[in-house]
Protein backbone atom coordinates (compact mmCIF):
# COMPACT_ATOMS: atom_id res chain seq x y z
CA UNK A 1 0.00 0.00 0.00
CA UNK A 2 1.32 3.58 -0.81
CA UNK A 3 0.41 5.61 2.22
CA UNK A 4 0.13 9.39 0.26
CA UNK A 5 0.34 11.76 2.90
CA UNK A 6 -0.19 15.50 2.76
CA UNK A 7 -1.66 18.86 3.73
CA UNK A 8 -4.72 20.67 1.84
CA UNK A 9 -3.12 23.24 0.13
CA UNK A 10 0.36 24.95 0.99
CA UNK A 11 0.35 28.86 0.64
CA UNK A 12 -0.88 29.90 4.17
CA UNK A 13 0.79 32.88 5.85
CA UNK A 14 0.71 31.56 9.28
CA UNK A 15 2.76 28.85 8.70
CA UNK A 16 5.74 31.41 7.86
CA UNK A 17 7.99 30.61 11.03
CA UNK A 18 6.40 27.09 11.95
CA UNK A 19 7.41 25.41 8.74
CA UNK A 20 8.63 27.80 6.17
CA UNK A 21 11.84 29.66 7.11
CA UNK A 22 11.20 33.42 8.34
CA UNK A 23 13.69 34.53 5.45
CA UNK A 24 11.86 32.13 2.59
CA UNK A 25 10.03 33.80 -0.54
CA UNK A 26 6.71 32.71 -0.38
CA UNK A 27 7.33 32.54 -4.45
CA UNK A 28 9.61 29.40 -3.05
CA UNK A 29 7.35 27.84 -0.59
CA UNK A 30 5.96 25.05 -3.20
CA UNK A 31 9.91 24.21 -3.52
CA UNK A 32 10.22 23.97 0.15
CA UNK A 33 6.51 21.90 0.37
CA UNK A 34 7.61 19.55 -2.19
CA UNK A 35 11.37 18.69 -1.16
CA UNK A 36 9.43 17.54 2.21
CA UNK A 37 6.27 15.79 0.64
CA UNK A 38 5.16 13.38 -1.94
CA UNK A 39 1.58 15.06 -2.42
CA UNK A 40 -0.43 18.23 -1.85
CA UNK A 41 -4.31 18.87 -2.25
CA UNK A 42 -5.06 21.70 -4.61
CA UNK A 43 -7.93 24.00 -2.67
CA UNK A 44 -7.71 26.91 -5.65
CA UNK A 45 -8.93 25.22 -7.83
CA UNK A 46 -12.56 25.04 -6.20
CA UNK A 47 -12.29 28.48 -6.18
CA UNK A 48 -10.95 29.49 -9.81
CA UNK A 49 -9.48 28.12 -12.61
CA UNK A 50 -5.34 28.87 -12.64
CA UNK A 51 -3.95 30.08 -15.83
CA UNK A 52 -2.55 27.25 -17.72
CA UNK A 53 0.88 28.82 -16.99
CA UNK A 54 0.08 28.20 -13.16
CA UNK A 55 -0.43 24.71 -13.83
CA UNK A 56 2.77 24.31 -15.86
CA UNK A 57 4.81 26.06 -13.57
CA UNK A 58 4.07 23.53 -10.68
CA UNK A 59 4.66 20.54 -12.86
CA UNK A 60 7.98 22.05 -13.62
CA UNK A 61 8.82 22.87 -10.03
CA UNK A 62 7.86 19.77 -8.51
CA UNK A 63 10.09 16.38 -8.64
CA UNK A 64 9.54 12.95 -10.42
CA UNK A 65 6.93 10.67 -8.36
CA UNK A 66 5.13 14.40 -6.90
CA UNK A 67 1.32 13.90 -7.11
CA UNK A 68 -1.06 17.00 -7.01
CA UNK A 69 -5.10 16.11 -5.81
CA UNK A 70 -7.35 18.57 -7.75
CA UNK A 71 -10.46 19.77 -5.87
CA UNK A 72 -13.22 20.04 -8.30
CA UNK A 73 -14.70 23.55 -8.88
CA UNK A 74 -17.12 24.96 -7.11
CA UNK A 75 -19.22 25.84 -10.37
CA UNK A 76 -19.49 22.48 -10.48
CA UNK A 77 -20.94 21.10 -7.17
CA UNK A 78 -22.20 24.11 -5.66
CA UNK A 79 -23.70 26.52 -8.43
CA UNK A 80 -24.69 23.74 -11.11
CA UNK A 81 -25.12 21.07 -8.39
CA UNK A 82 -24.06 18.48 -10.58
CA UNK A 83 -26.06 19.11 -13.28
CA UNK A 84 -25.27 19.74 -16.51
CA UNK A 85 -21.58 18.70 -15.47
CA UNK A 86 -20.12 18.36 -18.69
CA UNK A 87 -18.67 22.15 -19.82
CA UNK A 88 -17.03 22.33 -15.77
CA UNK A 89 -15.20 19.19 -16.32
CA UNK A 90 -13.76 19.76 -19.94
CA UNK A 91 -12.45 23.57 -18.16
CA UNK A 92 -11.45 21.61 -15.32
CA UNK A 93 -9.44 19.48 -17.23
CA UNK A 94 -8.06 22.01 -20.01
CA UNK A 95 -5.51 22.53 -16.54
CA UNK A 96 -5.43 19.26 -14.62
CA UNK A 97 -3.96 17.39 -17.61
CA UNK A 98 -1.41 20.43 -18.10
CA UNK A 99 0.15 18.16 -14.97
CA UNK A 100 0.97 15.33 -16.99
CA UNK A 101 2.22 12.86 -14.59
CA UNK A 102 2.22 14.95 -11.51
CA UNK A 103 -1.73 14.65 -11.91
CA UNK A 104 -3.21 12.68 -8.60
CA UNK A 105 -7.41 12.51 -7.43
CA UNK A 106 -9.40 15.17 -8.56
CA UNK A 107 -12.08 15.85 -5.14
CA UNK A 108 -15.99 16.68 -5.80
CA UNK A 109 -17.25 18.24 -2.46
CA UNK A 110 -20.40 18.39 -2.55
CA UNK A 111 -22.60 21.35 -0.48
CA UNK A 112 -23.20 20.65 2.64
CA UNK A 113 -27.27 21.94 1.43
CA UNK A 114 -27.49 19.64 -1.31
CA UNK A 115 -29.16 16.22 -0.51
CA UNK A 116 -28.69 13.09 -2.54
CA UNK A 117 -29.22 13.09 -5.85
CA UNK A 118 -27.68 9.88 -7.41
CA UNK A 119 -28.43 10.52 -10.62
CA UNK A 120 -26.74 13.53 -11.17
CA UNK A 121 -24.09 12.37 -9.41
CA UNK A 122 -23.58 9.37 -12.17
CA UNK A 123 -23.92 12.02 -15.22
CA UNK A 124 -21.37 13.99 -13.25
CA UNK A 125 -18.59 11.04 -12.19
CA UNK A 126 -19.01 9.80 -15.93
CA UNK A 127 -17.97 13.58 -17.49
CA UNK A 128 -14.84 12.53 -16.58
CA UNK A 129 -12.51 10.15 -18.53
CA UNK A 130 -12.47 6.24 -17.07
CA UNK A 131 -8.95 6.44 -16.37
CA UNK A 132 -9.12 9.51 -13.68
CA UNK A 133 -9.30 8.78 -9.87
CA UNK A 134 -12.28 10.30 -8.39
CA UNK A 135 -13.45 11.13 -4.89
CA UNK A 136 -16.76 12.79 -3.66
CA UNK A 137 -17.26 14.20 -0.18
CA UNK A 138 -20.95 14.35 0.45
CA UNK A 139 -22.11 16.73 3.57
CA UNK A 140 -25.40 15.66 3.91
CA UNK A 141 -26.43 12.28 5.65
CA UNK A 142 -29.22 11.55 2.97
CA UNK A 143 -26.13 10.50 0.70
CA UNK A 144 -25.13 7.45 3.01
CA UNK A 145 -27.53 5.30 1.04
CA UNK A 146 -26.94 1.91 -1.06
CA UNK A 147 -28.05 3.63 -4.10
CA UNK A 148 -25.38 6.40 -4.12
CA UNK A 149 -22.64 3.76 -2.56
CA UNK A 150 -23.34 1.96 -5.97
CA UNK A 151 -23.19 4.84 -7.44
CA UNK A 152 -19.71 5.10 -6.72
CA UNK A 153 -18.80 1.73 -7.11
CA UNK A 154 -19.53 1.46 -10.56
CA UNK A 155 -17.40 4.00 -11.48
CA UNK A 156 -14.84 3.12 -9.20
CA UNK A 157 -14.82 6.51 -7.29
CA UNK A 158 -13.86 6.73 -3.70
CA UNK A 159 -16.16 7.63 -0.68
CA UNK A 160 -14.16 10.37 0.84
CA UNK A 161 -13.63 9.61 4.39
CA UNK A 162 -13.67 12.52 6.04
CA UNK A 163 -13.30 13.30 9.66
CA UNK A 164 -14.48 17.10 11.66
CA UNK A 165 -13.73 16.01 15.70
CA UNK A 166 -14.92 12.86 15.35
CA UNK A 167 -17.79 13.40 12.78
CA UNK A 168 -17.35 10.85 10.21
CA UNK A 169 -19.16 9.57 7.37
CA UNK A 170 -19.29 6.00 6.62
CA UNK A 171 -16.38 3.16 5.97
CA UNK A 172 -17.28 2.60 2.59
CA UNK A 173 -14.24 0.82 0.11
CA UNK A 174 -16.31 1.98 -3.25
CA UNK A 175 -12.70 1.59 -5.02
CA UNK A 176 -9.57 -0.12 -5.16
CA UNK A 177 -8.11 2.96 -3.58
CA UNK A 178 -8.78 5.67 -0.91
CA UNK A 179 -9.09 9.51 0.09
CA UNK A 180 -9.37 10.15 3.35
CA UNK A 181 -9.81 14.32 4.73
CA UNK A 182 -8.81 15.18 8.27
CA UNK A 183 -10.77 18.47 8.81
CA UNK A 184 -10.62 18.86 12.26
CA UNK A 185 -8.83 17.19 15.64
CA UNK A 186 -9.87 17.19 19.50
CA UNK A 187 -6.99 17.37 20.82
CA UNK A 188 -4.73 20.53 22.31
CA UNK A 189 -3.99 22.60 20.47
CA UNK A 190 -7.39 23.14 18.52
CA UNK A 191 -7.34 21.71 15.85
CA UNK A 192 -4.71 19.28 16.12
CA UNK A 193 -4.84 15.74 15.92
CA UNK A 194 -3.85 13.13 18.97
CA UNK A 195 -1.51 10.25 18.51
CA UNK A 196 -4.94 8.09 19.44
CA UNK A 197 -6.77 9.23 17.06
CA UNK A 198 -4.23 8.61 14.55
CA UNK A 199 -3.59 5.87 15.55
CA UNK A 200 -7.12 4.66 14.47
CA UNK A 201 -7.32 6.06 11.27
CA UNK A 202 -3.93 4.07 10.83
CA UNK A 203 -5.94 0.76 11.82
CA UNK A 204 -9.16 1.34 9.52
CA UNK A 205 -6.86 1.99 6.19
CA UNK A 206 -4.70 -0.91 6.94
CA UNK A 207 -7.83 -3.27 7.46
CA UNK A 208 -10.06 -1.43 4.36
CA UNK A 209 -7.64 -1.80 1.36
CA UNK A 210 -5.66 -4.46 -0.01
CA UNK A 211 -1.54 -3.82 0.38
CA UNK A 212 -0.72 -2.57 -3.08
CA UNK A 213 -3.55 -0.03 -3.04
CA UNK A 214 -2.85 3.53 -3.28
CA UNK A 215 -4.73 5.84 -0.62
CA UNK A 216 -4.81 9.88 -0.29
CA UNK A 217 -4.70 11.36 2.92
CA UNK A 218 -5.13 15.30 3.32
CA UNK A 219 -4.45 16.94 6.60
CA UNK A 220 -7.07 19.99 6.21
CA UNK A 221 -6.58 21.96 9.75
CA UNK A 222 -4.16 24.05 8.83
CA UNK A 223 -4.74 26.50 11.93
CA UNK A 224 -1.17 26.93 14.13
CA UNK A 225 0.67 24.62 11.64
CA UNK A 226 -1.84 21.47 12.96
CA UNK A 227 -1.63 20.11 9.54
CA UNK A 228 2.00 19.76 9.14
CA UNK A 229 2.68 18.61 12.22
CA UNK A 230 0.30 16.02 12.06
CA UNK A 231 0.89 14.57 8.63
CA UNK A 232 4.32 13.77 9.76
CA UNK A 233 3.00 12.24 13.03
CA UNK A 234 0.73 10.35 10.83
CA UNK A 235 3.64 9.32 8.34
CA UNK A 236 5.40 7.95 11.55
CA UNK A 237 2.99 6.15 13.16
CA UNK A 238 1.91 4.78 9.76
CA UNK A 239 5.13 3.67 8.95
CA UNK A 240 5.26 1.88 12.46
CA UNK A 241 2.08 -0.18 11.64
CA UNK A 242 3.81 -1.96 8.24
CA UNK A 243 2.28 0.72 5.76
CA UNK A 244 4.47 2.57 3.46
CA UNK A 245 4.01 5.82 3.80
CA UNK A 246 5.55 8.56 1.47
CA UNK A 247 7.91 11.12 2.46
CA UNK A 248 6.96 13.75 5.91
CA UNK A 249 9.01 16.37 7.10
CA UNK A 250 11.00 15.48 10.34
CA UNK A 251 8.68 16.72 13.26
CA UNK A 252 11.56 18.27 14.53
CA UNK A 253 11.34 21.29 12.24
CA UNK A 254 7.24 22.23 12.94
CA UNK A 255 6.41 24.27 15.42
CA UNK A 256 2.69 24.63 16.43
CA UNK A 257 0.86 26.80 18.32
Amino acid sequence: MALWIGTSGWQYEHWRERFYPAGLPQSRWLDHYAARFDTVELNVTFYRQPRPAVFDGWARRVPDGFRFALKASRYLTHVRRLRRPRESVEYLLEGATRLGPHLGPILLQLPPTLQAAPDALAEALSAFPADFHLAVEPRHRSWFSDEVRAVLADGNAALCWADRRGRLTPDWRTADWGYLRLHEGRAAPRPCYGRRALDGWVERIAGAWAPDADVYAYFNNDPLGCAVRDAALFGRRASRAGLRPTRTPAGAGIRIG
